[in-house]
């Protein structure tokens, strides 16, 4: 990983290659590999092909050479080499940053070249793992939920393939011609080629690389359909026509995990209103559609429940590699998850594919491939110096359609803010937390700074999932404004990981920042925020608290908005009450609203210069916490940056479970004597850190490992003495 992450802090060797060098990483280890025969000959013989080729690629690629290409140790790359190669058992886990890439192909590819030629592959703990970003992905691929493929696991390109889905389906033909994946698809709307576009279940106006041109697409649209669980993603403002779908807890089915594990699927709830679930919508318009396009004839869509379209899929997996025939629901209800391959008459699914080393090839073993390195689709260059990879948050999910409506979730990671190294920060006259304009070649997006420890100099990280929902302003579409749209050749994934980019200090001299308590979980007030968006150089938006959810937006800009902007901002945060407090310094631009009830904070804005706002961080902290505001109502009006006496913020929350912020976990380990282990132990017995799902653990382990320990006090009779 280039970024030095909590994982990367656990590891005996952590190689912070420079992002896209994947493919030099993996053929340098290979060549190590076969200098020092670290190689399992026999293995490659008897279960693979196309060695021969693979050992002339990498001939070239020495770990010297592959060093200066990923910005790491040569050394390092040997010792990756050796333990790779000689472990009893190696497991490869890899997530996005491997698929996500105009060479994603090569990078899966090359990864398991390693895994094939020392042998580490079908046994236990051995293996590559890719840990994909959704939990069903490989359930999506089984059924053929691609534009490249056609159900379990067959290709179009195929005529015995697409003869057999005919056969099955029940039709004539089945076109040879692939489908147009996601940014080709973007494009041919965008040139007319494609009039109609029917969205289900994601969110292109915020995950698509190059935004401004999906958005110029969607707008140029005849009819844009969108089918979705959640009414207000960046997507939905496109829609012409919004069908509203059943969410995960409201439908059943089966799912796939990364495991090949087929688990069942319940509806907890009924689909509030009209919402249905995607197969019925699917259904139901099909059917209509046939009447028109080939009446009188039975219909090919005669399912009458979510099991009869999962026989379907049944039927279409025999003697392919992931053959299920033999499960069904039955036995999914009485035994539980189960793994496939799954063929009629076996006893049960198979825990371990390829032990015996055969391979879904023709010949049944498994090929190598020869895939060279290749550079990334655009490279840093003295205008665009810096490399933008786009990450993500340990709370939040892809896009936030969902996500995104839980206050408690953005109590670790708030607000958009980009990742540097301090150097690369203070070179260009960055303070942490200044705004920044950071400028691809494909537009712009102004957001907050911070210095980063885990950012290595010349490389920059934006978190992937702030659209223009949270973070807007009059150029900015979010987070993939600043992404590339080249895509891999094979698997046509976007470039989504890398993007060059340059940096500088956004010198806005107006900014504001406002809270309110009670009105986060109203998405209609949160809503009424987006025109304001369009009106300001920057302007971002989320949740904040956690009993009684609340607001927190940020704007700035070259100089003071229209009255009627901040009139509509104070309206939608319940700012614009006759007995609100207000302040206005006319000369120096600082105006500041409060609203009080019951002696408690409920709204505040400040605006004005930067020094307006100083007070914005223990005031947004004494609004959450829902304090009195009695013993500082005198400071309410006073922009200072300090706090009351006496007044700890919580600071970041580390535990969402429990609500435990840093500040605690802090101020306990100061008090606590003995080791590690036993200082987490009693923080855990007391806070409740880390006992729930686990995900704080890393960062609380950290704080212990960080936090000296209180020193016991000597026992009475050593005082005596």
């Amino acid at each position: 990983d280039p970024r030095r992450t909590e994982t990367a802090e656990f590891a005996d060797l952590h190689l912070p290659i420079l992002p896209g060098t994947d493919v030099a990483l993996f053929h340098a280890m290979l060549h190590a590999m076969l200098w020092e025969e670290w190689i399992d000959r026999d293995y490659i013989d008897r279960h693979t092909e196309g060695f021969e080729a693979l050992r002339t690629l990498v001939r070239e690629m020495s770990p010297a050479l592959a060093a200066g290409l990923c910005g790491v140790k040569a050394e390092d790359i040997v010792t990756a080499a050796r333990w790779f190669a000689q472990s009893a058992a190696t497991l490869s886990l890899y997530c996005q940053g491997l698929n996500q890439s105009s060479s994603g192909t090569a990078k899966n590819a090359t990864l398991i070249n390693l895994h094939l030629a020392t042998g580490q592959i079908g046994k236990p703990g051995a293996g590559p793992f890719s840990l994909t970003g959704q939990p069903n992905a490989m359930g999506g691929r089984e059924v053929g939920g691609m534009a490249t493929t056609l159900a379990a696991h067959r290709d179009l390109s195929n005529p015995a393939h697409r003869a057999q889905m005919q056969a099955l389906w029940g039709v004539d033909r089945l076109s040879e011609q692939r489908g147009k994946t996601a940014v080709e698809m973007f494009e041919a709307v965008k040139s007319g080629e494609i009039k109609l576009v029917w969205i289900a279940c994601t969110n292109p106006a915020q995950s698509l690389p190059n935004l401004a041109h999906v958005h110029e697409a969607l707008n140029k649209a005849e009819l844009v359909v969108v089918q979705e669980a959640y009414r207000h993603t960046e997507t939905t403002a496109f829609a012409d026509v919004l069908l509203p779908a059943a969410s995960w807890g409201e439908k059943e089915g089966t799912v796939t995990n990364s495991e090949r594990r087929i688990s069942r699927v319940r509806a907890a709830v009924r689909p509030p209103g009209e919402a249905r679930a995607d197969w019925i919508i699917a259904r139901d318009f099909a059917r209509r559609l046939e009447a028109h396009l080939r009446p009188g004839r039975a219909s090919l869509f005669g399912f009458d429940s979510a099991e009869a379209v999962w026989n379907e899929h049944r039927a279409t997996t025999r003697g392919r590699d992931l053959d299920i025939t033999g499960l069904s629901y039955a036995i999914l209800e009485s035994r539980g998850p189960q793994q496939w391959p799954f063929p009629a008459g076996a006893p049960g699914g198979t825990a371990r594919l390829y032990a015996d080393g055969v391979f879904a090839t023709p010949s049944g073993r498994a090929r190598f491939a020869a895939m060279p390195y290749r550079a990334m689709a655009e490279k840093t260059d003295a205008r665009y110096p810096l490399s933008l990879t786009t990450g993500r948050l340990r709370d939040h999910w892809h896009a936030m359609s969902r996500t995104g409506t839980v206050a408690r979730l953005f109590g670790h990671a708030g607000e958009p803010c980009l990742l540097a190294h301090a150097g690369d920060l203070a070179r260009r006259g960055i303070a942490d937390g200044d705004l920044v304009t950071i400028e691809s070649r494909r537009g712009a997006v102004v957001v907050r700074a911070a210095a980063d420890r885990a950012m290595r100099s010349g490389q920059v990280d934006l978190p992937m999932h702030w659209g223009a929902r949270f973070l807007g302003g009059q150029a900015s579409a979010g987070v993939n404004t600043l992404t590339v749209p080249a895509f891999d050749p094979v698997s046509r994934q976007p470039e989504l990981k890398h993007a060059a980019v340059k940096v500088s200090r956004a010198d806005l001299a107006w900014h504001l920042v406002a809270f309110a308590r009670g009105i986060g979980a109203d998405a209609e007030r949160f809503e009424a925020l987006t025109p304001l968006g369009g009106g300001v150089a920057f302007f971002s938006r989320v949740l904040i608290g956690r009993e009684s959810p609340g607001m927190l937006v940020r704007a700035a800009h070259a100089g003071a908005p229209a009255a009627a902007w901040i009139a509509a901002l104070d309206a939608a945060l319940g700012l614009d009450a006759t007995n609100c407090l207000q302040y206005d310094d006319l000369t120096r631009g600082h105006a500041r609203r409060m609203s009080i009830t019951a002696d408690q904070l409920t709204a505040v804005r400040l605006s004005g210069n930067a020094d307006a706002v100083a007070t914005s961080a223990w005031l947004q902290e004494w609004l959450v916490a829902g304090k009195p505001v009695a013993a500082i109502r005198r400071l309410l009006l006073l922009p200072s940056a300090r706090a009351p006496e006496g007044f700890v913020a919580p600071g970041r929350v580390t535990c969402q479970c429990h609500g435990v912020g840093e500040a605690a976990i802090r101020s306990a380990l100061a008090q606590l004597p003995g080791t590690a282990t036993e200082r987490l132990a009693v923080l855990q017995r007391n806070l409740k850190c880390g006992t729930e799902c686990g995900s704080c653990l890393p960062e609380v382990k950290r704080l212990v490992a960080a936090i000296e320990p209180a020193v016991p006090a000597p026992p009475a009779h050593a005082e005596a003495a």
